[in-house]
């Protein structure tokens, strides 16, 4: 196999994660904490690294193949949660590497998962860090679906690629919508930026919390997260954009080139907006009956929580541990559910359930008619051929992580309750557990070091769509 691609786009990849940290170092210098040195030392040492890789690869002209592609994939991912831990573990905080190592895989992979006590007298540049991986991974996750993950054939991605190829006059080419989304991925984050110091947010955490909403991280500068506020409109503006953050951004291109009928008839959004009604107004109705909460405040809270876990952001405005055993199950279903393909968030996504409601449709016709002819459909459009075999065996390896995570930390000590939470959590990016070790109020930072490397190749398996990173253990994968 020809590394030299691979290395390359390593390279560019460290030089961006380089030129990030300038600043997290200018905050810090304005805030005059001395972790801007580590941040300086970091810079130079990423941008080293990245240069090297860059200029001893440049030059040639490359084709990436299906086996290079797998392989960049899971390197590139791991290569920046790995440098992007150095200025966590050289940090004031004092913390071990393996903590530095789950902060900044749990920060680029969207997850939001921290072992962090104490946010709230953190360093600025640390803070600002954590938000800077999150806004970068969000990114980096909506261009790989729309171009690694479809060419992939990765757990039934390729549904995506006529979607992504359509050769409508406004759409322009991939290499150019790639920019144009990031043009509307810094917009919307200045717009909530914006929103958020209108409902009072100081200027620094309304930015550090535009980043990690958009994014669907869930990284805050405050323990109590968005408790600290007790503000309904500021809970609005969040339940607002992690939406956006979990719709697909090419059909806001798609909007701003003058096609705005996508958002509204596009099925996957509407399954998307459907959930989330039907949960909220299912907890509403919970939170009312049970704890004699007012509508209003029932209607907030569930909205918030059942956004915040179904696309993985992971915020909260309270302990949903309190609410009861009733909410904790429901919200452990909806920590695996995600958002829709292409869009920031995590977990299974909306498309495979659609997959798997249609596949269980045609069999159940073909029951009922054994010599009909039923073609399962997406979006109104006859699917590919394999796309069902994909989305099934996505669910079946989903299930068998899930698994085989759980009984890991099960293993090296974890109670029942937080390895299956922990188990969920991870491999859907979601962020907050359930139980008391690893509950919405609690963090990460009391697990083992055993566990937290478990949990850390967790998050990387579910951001990476499964096959990427399981097939490079496959011995086909590296002979000829």
């Amino acid at each position: 196999m020809d590394f030299r691609p691979i290395l390359l786009i390593t390279g560019i990849l460290l030089a961006t994660l380089s030129v990030s940290m300038i600043f997290p170092l200018l905050v810090d210098i304005f805030y005059g904490n001395s972790d801007w040195k580590v941040f300086f030392l970091c810079m130079i040492w990423t941008g080293f690294f990245g240069g090297v890789l860059i200029l001893t690869n440049m030059g040639h002209r490359f084709n990436l193949s299906v086996r290079q592609a797998f392989l960049l994939t899971s390197s590139s991912w791991l290569t920046i949660a790995f440098f992007a831990a150095f200025p966590l573990w050289l940090s004031e905080l004092n913390l071990s590497f393996t903590d530095a190592f789950f902060e900044s895989m749990s920060g680029i992979t969207t997850t939001g998962s921290t072992v962090i006590v104490g946010l709230n007298h953190a360093p600025p540049g640390i803070l600002l860090w954590r938000a800077i991986l999150q806004w970068l991974g969000g990114i980096g996750i909506i261009l790989m679906a729309m171009s690694v993950l479809p060419f992939l054939k990765v757990g039934g991605m390729q549904l995506f690629e006529t979607e992504l190829s359509e050769k409508e006059k406004a759409m322009p080419r991939l290499a150019s919508m790639a920019s144009s989304i990031g043009i509307i991925y810094v917009f919307i984050t200045l717009a909530c930026a914006i929103l958020y110091q209108m409902t009072g947010m100081q200027p620094f955490d309304a930015i550090a919390h535009a980043m990690t909403t958009v994014s669907t991280g869930g990284f805050s500068t405050f323990d109590e997260s968005f408790s600290h506020y007790h503000d309904p409109w500021t809970e609005i503006v969040c339940i607002i954009f992690m939406i956006m953050g979990g719709i697909p951004f090419v059909l806001y291109l798609k909007a701003v080139a003058g096609n705005t009928k996508p958002l509204f008839t596009d099925s996957q959004v509407r399954w998307f907006l459907s959930i989330l009604i039907t949960a909220t107004l299912v907890l509403s109705f919970f939170l009312i009956s049970h704890h004699q909460f007012t509508l209003g405040e029932a209607i907030r809270r569930s909205a918030f929580n059942v956004v915040s876990l179904v696309t993985g952001t992971g915020f909260i405005n309270g302990d949903y541990n309190s609410w009861g055993v009733f909410p904790v199950s429901v919200f452990f279903f909806l920590m695996v559910v995600g958002g829709c393909a292409g869009s920031t968030s995590c977990g299974i996504k909306i498309f495979r359930f659609q997959v798997l409601y249609e596949v269980v449709k045609v069999q159940l016709n073909q029951l009922l008619y054994p010599n009909g002819v039923f073609i399962p459909h997406y979006n109104r459009k006859p699917m590919p051929s394999g796309v069902s075999i994909s989305v099934m065996s996505f669910f079946f390896l989903y299930a068998l992580s899930f698994t085989v995570i759980a009984m890991l930390l099960s293993l090296v000590g974890l109670d029942f309750i937080t390895a299956m939470a922990g188990a969920a959590t991870s491999i859907s990016n979601v962020g907050p557990g359930l139980g008391d070790v690893i509950g919405p109020v609690e963090s990460f930072q009391t697990l083992n070091d055993a566990a937290k490397w478990i949990l850390s190749a967790g998050m990387l398996l579910g951001r990476l769509e499964l096959f990427p990173l399981l097939i490079l253990f496959t011995p086909a994968f590296w002979t000829k």
